[in-house]
């Protein structure tokens, strides 16, 4: 079933969507030599989980959020990180290769990028569809 598990709160409902938000740490937030170092890092993350049980839940619910199969974890951080890294180094070598300067070259690969990143979003409906979540409330 699913994977990893993310603890949050839910800070809205909407139809059969619930926001729920996390508290997300780096690797590195663990480390006895944090306080110094700088490193570390807190952010919070706001998920939207659609479920046909949306309306059992309330605003300030503890739940745990997943993914729905292991491998959707993967898919996300090839979409998300990995594919727009071969763009950027493709498009920067591509453009080095047909004889644009450097500062062309570069500009051309962060366009590569943000058109990836267009697309991505372009396409998020399909991929909400592909990539689920499952939400499991918390018992106390």
């Amino acid at each position: 079933m699913a994977a990893v598990k993310h603890c949050g709160e839910v800070i809205r409902i909407q139809g059969q969507s619930v926001f729920v938000r996390m508290t997300v740490n780096s690797a590195c937030s663990a480390c006895h030599a944090k306080g110094v170092c700088g490193a570390s890092e807190q952010t919070d993350k706001i998920v939207e989980v659609e479920t046909a049980e949306a309306s059992s839940f309330v605003v300030g619910d503890s739940v745990e959020v997943a993914l729905m199969q292991r491998n959707m974890g993967s898919k996300s951080v090839f979409l998300a990180y990995v594919a727009p890294f071969f763009v950027l180094t493709l498009m920067l070598v591509g453009a080095i290769a047909v004889g644009a300067s450097e500062g062309v070259a570069v500009l051309a690969a962060l366009a590569g990028v943000a058109a990836w990143y267009v697309v991505l979003y372009l396409t998020r409906d399909k991929l909400k569809n592909r990539i689920k979540f499952i939400i499991i409330k918390q018992t106390k």
